[in-house]
Order: C-alpha cells, then structure tokens, then sequence
C-alpha cells in the first residue's frame, strides 16, 4: 500500500472553508486563556491565511504581529485581509525564523507544531525569538486520541484501504509529550489545558465540500468515482444529523503555554 503524500495547505481559499472556523473557534478559546497584555509584540508562527492572527487582532489588542509561513499561495490571501500597518507577513521556515533573538512579547503556534519535521527545533525557535520573560505558547489537534476534525474522514478512508495523511509529528500533539519538550527547553511557569470546539454544518453536502472536497490532502483526487461515493455513503451513514439535516462534529486539542525564563 503507498504511504499517503504529505499534507500542505497550499490552497487559501480551499483552507477557509476546511480549517479557518475551526481555528478561529479553537483559537478564541486559546486565546481566552493565554489571557496576555494589551499592547505587546506577536509573532505568529504557520499563520496560513491569516484565520489565527485575525483573531489577536481582534481580542488581543497587539501592538504589532508577525506572521510567517512556508506557503506563499497562504500568505497571499492572508495579505488581501490584514492589516500591512499592524501584521508583517512573511515566507519562512518554523524551524529557521528570519526574526533576532528576544524580539517578541508572545510567540504562539496555532495547529502548527504537529506539522514541524522536528518539533523540538521549532519551539526552540519559537523560544528563542521570544523576549525574557514573555509567553511562549501552542496548541495542536489532539490528534492522537481522535480529537482532531477530520477523524471521521480519516476512519473511514482507513477502513477503505486508503489512508489519509497525518500530520508527520503527530506524537507532539500529546499533553505528555508537550510538556516534557517545554520542560527541556527551560521554559517556566507550564500550564496546558485541553480546548474543545464544535462545528455546525448545514447538511451533509456542506460537510462533504469543507471536509472531504476541500481536504489539502487531496482525498477526492486520489479516488476513482466507486470510492468516492462509498466514502460518501460511509460518511453519511456515521454522522449524526438533526431533523433538518444539520451535522455537529466536536475537536478537541492540546494547549500549552509557559514563558521564558528571564
């Protein structure tokens, strides 16, 4: 059986309707219980198309933000939203930030560090370009319990022989996990908490086009027209609907804060 193509969300347009209202959801929660100053420097690390840095905008009263991902097609739609006085964008590796040593305030992943290679060397970056005493922060799906939104998909593509891929440090989403490497780098005053999230669709087609035809994993692709439809068929066989069609998929991830040693 091949092995399934790595994600990448190259798509910002099919990422809004797949992942931005979960982020944002997810993110509002996040946010809520970082609970940081007004006025204070952000960098925003895989920002994809702008859903998460939206969101400091607008309950967190920055100063200013940087955002940064690898996807230039991501960056692209996060520039025609955000503000260019208030959100330096960038193209950049989480694991090689192009920021100097001790610059922000609150350096946060959101749904990031479970797609760095090397998680250790991301919070070490994101650590490093954090000025002392400031928040270094992330939350990821909890990906290793079922928590993330597209367990159902994956469940189903699985007992079909067809495997989706995972986030390839999918390990890192466990709270054990997170803390030990906060922990190893330093980092004081940990503290996680789980955030759980839920997601209303107005019928099956609307969770079939913002879960399976807008999947940056490309499930519907790399489908022949049987197995799209036996998917389809598995999908609505499984799913919970109300009795006017509506769908209700609950998330839950993994959330750690803690801050720099000054």
């Amino acid at each position: 059986m091949a092995s399934p193509e790595p994600i990448k969300f190259t798509d910002g347009a099919a990422y809004e309707r797949f992942m931005a209202p979960w982020s944002r959801s997810a993110g509002a929660l996040f946010l809520d219980w970082l609970a940081p100053e007004a006025g204070q420097s952000w960098v925003d690390i895989g920002a994809g198309n702008g859903a998460f840095t939206e969101l400091i905008l607008a309950k967190s009263a920055p100063s200013s933000i940087c955002a940064i991902d690898p996807s230039d097609a991501q960056i692209e739609v996060a520039r025609q939203k955000l503000p260019a006085k208030q959100v330096e964008l960038s193209i950049g590796d989480a694991m090689v930030l192009p920021y100097d040593a001790n610059r922000f305030d609150v350096a946060v992943m959101a749904l990031v560090l479970f797609f760095v290679p090397d998680p250790r060397k991301g919070a070490s970056e994101m650590l490093r370009v954090t000025k002392p005493g400031g928040i270094v922060a992330s939350y990821t799906w909890d990906v290793m319990r079922g928590g993330t939104p597209t367990q159902h998909v994956w469940e189903e593509l699985d007992a079909m022989g067809k495997p989706a891929a995972r986030p390839p440090s999918a390990e890192i989403s466990r709270f054990a996990a997170l803390k030990s490497l906060w922990e190893e780098l330093g980092i004081c005053d940990v503290e996680t908490r789980e955030l759980v999230v839920e997601r209303t669709f107005a019928d099956f087609d609307d969770y079939w086009l913002s879960m399976v035809v807008s999947s940056p994993s490309g499930v519907i692709g790399k489908l022949s027209d049987a197995e799209s439809a036996e998917l389809k068929r598995r999908l609505q066989a499984r799913l919970p609907a109300s009795a006017s069609g509506a769908i209700t998929v609950h998330a839950w991830s993994t959330a750690i804060k803690g801050h720099k040693a000054a």
